[in-house]
C-alpha cells in the first residue's frame, strides 16, 4: 500500500500518525547511528542527526568503516 493512502486511511479511522512516526524516529535515533537511520527511512542525514541531539543521542561520535576488519598483514610464507 502507498504511504499515502495507508496515512488518509489512518486519519479516517482516527489514528494520527504524526507523532507516532516522530516518537519512532527519536528511539531509532537513541538505538544506531543517526546517519545509518537517515540513509535507511529517507531523511536528510541533518534532519535525523537533529532529532538525535534532541533526544540525547551518544552516537555523535560513530566513526563510520568496518571496525571489525584487521588491516591486512603480510605472513612469512612465501
Amino acid at each position: 500500500m502507498d504511504p499515502a493512502t495507508l496515512g488518509r486511511r489512518l486519519a479516517t479511522a482516527g489514528i494520527p500518525t504524526l507523532h507516532g512516526r516522530a516518537a519512532a524516529l527519536r528511539q531509532l535515533v537513541l538505538q544506531a547511528p543517526p546517519s545509518v537511520i537517515a540513509g535507511m527511512l529517507g531523511y536528510h542525514t541533518v534532519h535525523a542527526e537533529a532529532v538525535a541531539a534532541e533526544a540525547g543521542s551518544t552516537w555523535k561520535k560513530y566513526a563510520p568503516g568496518e571496525h571489525g576488519r584487521r588491516p591486512h598483514q603480510e605472513t612469512g610464507d612465501r
